[in-house]
């Protein structure tokens, strides 16, 4: 990990690695709730009872956090599960009805929460970036 990476990596990694930690002793309003949302926006998870899909959610965002603060794990590895994560949270923001305006990317007041995700995804592109860049250095 490169000096430079360090203050996206931890601010990224300390707020995601936090909230899968909530999620992880959630209750089942919350795993209702999450599921709902992302089962409109994803179909196909409305097969995975709601306390499981809660669970893989707060799994895959410890794992994200923890590669994110882990200095040892490459910045290419880190940031493509970040990049992965995120945009699997904007793509539920854009096809949830109601989370942006009409024929826009722009979100509405419900969207705006998860819209934020846009900056976790150019952080997990930039590491992505910075690793390739760093291979292609070393070959």
């Amino acid at each position: 990990m490169r000096p430079g990476h360090a203050p996206a990596r931890i601010a990224a990694g300390a707020y995601i690695l936090h909230t899968g930690l909530g999620k992880w002793s959630g209750d089942d309003r919350q795993a209702a709730g999450i599921h709902a949302m992302a089962a409109s926006a994803y179909p196909f998870l409305g097969q995975i009872p709601p306390a499981r899909f809660l669970r893989c959610v707060a799994a895959a965002e410890i794992a994200t956090g923890l590669a994110l603060l882990t200095p040892v794990v490459p910045s290419l590895v880190a940031g493509a599960a970040l990049a992965n994560f995120s945009a699997g949270l904007l793509g539920m923001y854009w096809r949830t009805p109601g989370m942006h305006k009409p024929g826009s990317i722009w979100p509405t007041d419900e969207g705006l929460a998860v819209s934020k995700d846009v900056w976790l995804l150019g952080i997990g592109l930039g590491l992505v970036i910075d690793g390739l860049l760093d291979c292609r250095r070393r070959a």
